[in-house]
């Protein structure tokens, strides 16, 4: 008999994540990579717990108000699109968006 563990849901899906999708890091130096590592690690060490209690607010506040407007759905999508649109985490590209484009720094 063997006595193998299975793999749970939430193991798995990570386990995917971090297989499927390397962070594709342009920069040439170690340093720029090392520095970009510890940036986005330390920025979705913030961004990821604020996103999703914003998430679970804007769910909340877009059920309150629809029975508050009388049922005005319209409102209602608004704010849950509002605040449960992307992204969810600070990936290298979405950091240059935010940074703008560096030109000494090559792709």
């Amino acid at each position: 008999m063997s006595m193998r563990k299975k793999l749970s849901l939430p193991g798995a899906l990570l386990l995917a994540a971090t297989l499927a999708s390397p962070l594709p890091l342009s920069a040439e130096e170690p340093n720029e990579i090392a520095g970009m590592a510890v940036g986005l690690t330390a920025g979705n060490m913030w961004f990821v717990p604020i996103k999703a209690i914003s998430v679970v607010m804007g769910l909340t506040g877009g059920a309150v108000s629809f029975v508050l407007s009388g049922g005005n759905a319209d409102l209602t999508q608004q704010i849950w699109r509002d605040t449960t649109e992307g992204p969810y985490l600070i990936t290298p590209e979405v950091a240059r968006k935010a940074v703008g484009e560096r030109p000494e720094i090559q792709k």
